[in-house]
């Protein structure tokens, strides 16, 4: 995999409560393990060799505890946001010196199990300045905020939610260095406003992936993602133990 990938990691996780009082999201123990090591091992496996981590809060946090990736066979970097805090979109043009012109993309909290090759493969064929992957989601693991008919993303607002929504925006993204160039240095900008933006402008093409997310951004994904990675370890266990 030649592109690096963003993992949007500074946010503040109030709605865990106490289970993040000192401690980020990507160190909650999942598994025995960080979480954010799930994310990592997803991703060696999918040929990705560089990780660039946008972090905040506690974010020395995660670098003390992934270090500079050597372990897990990938070089990661870290970028620390500013005061004040620049947004999802915002974190991701502080760290372009270090990501390059194009990169994927993907939230600190979600744990995604799709093939990257034909992301990347789709993005580059199509010439666009960024892409989002969506999710048939018909309100199950939370409301569908996108309108994605006929192969082509028509719609995309988290905030006016329409009946005839039926994908999510999964959380795993491409974007470059021209899909960035919008947003005036130093400020602060959500990369869902991002996207609507260039969605307007037809620079953002939409990718309907078929395995569902998990996420650890609520109590109920938490114990949700848990029991996945366990089911998961033991069916593995099963696979590979002597017969």
């Amino acid at each position: 995999m030649s592109m690096p990938v963003a993992i949007l990691a500074g946010g503040l996780a109030t709605r865990l409560g106490a289970v993040t009082a000192s401690i980020p999201k990507a160190l909650v123990d999942v598994g025995g393990r960080p979480f954010a090591e799930h994310q990592l091992q997803w991703l060696k496996g999918e040929g990705v060799s560089h990780v660039v981590f946008c972090v905040a809060h506690l974010g020395s946090m995660i670098q003390d505890a992934l270090g500079d990736g050597a372990r897990f066979g990938l070089r990661i970097e870290y970028v620390f946001d500013g005061a004040p805090l620049l947004g999802t979109a915002g974190a991701l043009k502080r760290a372009l010196p270090v990501l390059g012109d194009r990169f994927f993309v993907l939230y600190g909290d979600s744990l995604l199990t799709c093939p990257l090759g034909p992301v990347e493969q789709a993005f580059r064929e199509s010439g666009r300045a960024a892409l989002m992957t969506v999710y048939r989601n018909d309100d199950r693991f939370d409301r569908s905020n996108v309108l994605f008919e006929d192969g082509r993303l028509q719609r995309y607002d988290k905030m006016s939610r329409t009946e005839n929504m039926r994908h999510i925006d999964y959380g795993l993204g491409v974007l470059t260095s021209r899909a960035l160039a919008m947003i005036p240095e130093g400020h602060p900008f959500d990369l869902a406003a991002l996207y609507q933006r260039l969605l307007a402008d037809n620079d953002l093409i939409g990718f309907e992936v078929h395995e569902r997310f998990y996420e650890i951004g609520s109590p109920d994904g938490l114990e949700e993602t848990r029991a996945f990675l366990a089911s998961r370890a033991e069916a593995d266990r099963r696979t590979n133990a002597p017969s």
